[in-house]
Formats: C-alpha cells, structure tokens, sequence
C-alpha cells in the first residue's frame, strides 16, 4: 500500500498522473473494487488471527477471557 501510495504522488508531483477525483467512472471503480476486496481480505485475516483457534496472539487473550473485549490489556511477559 505504501508503494501505492508513493507511486500516486510521484505521478501527481511530476505531471504524469491525475488525481483520483480526475479519473474515468471504470478506473475509479476498478480502484474501489481493489480496495474493497483488499479491505475485506485484511479484516479477514485480522479476525482469524484474533479469534484465537489460528496461530498469533489472539490465543493468549482468548485463554484470559473468551471473547473480543477492549479492556484486556496485554498479558505478562513470561521469563
């Protein structure tokens, strides 16, 4: 996404790019179709690995309080 990002403002500090609001209707919903996609597949993986049945540190969290709560603070440091 940052390289994205970088890409966008070179191309609209050198002149070779327009800006968003300046693109055709099909590029600008190609965008936002990609973008939705990738929005939906990130919060996807963001729930498995906090739904603690997947690997990361969502498993330690469920073990303290099943459950997604916003007042578990981070658990102790072991050793």
């Amino acid at each position: 996404m940052v390289r994205l990002t970088d890409d966008q403002i070179l191309e609209n500090a050198t002149g070779a790019g327009a800006p968003p609001s300046a693109w055709p209707r099909e590029e600008l919903v190609g965008d936002l179709a990609h973008k939705a996609v990738y929005a939906l597949v990130t919060g996807a993986v963001a729930n498995a690995l906090a739904a603690g049945d997947g690997p990361g540190p969502g498993r330690g969290h469920v073990a303290v309080r099943p459950g997604r709560h916003s007042d578990v603070g981070p658990l102790p440091r072991s050793g």
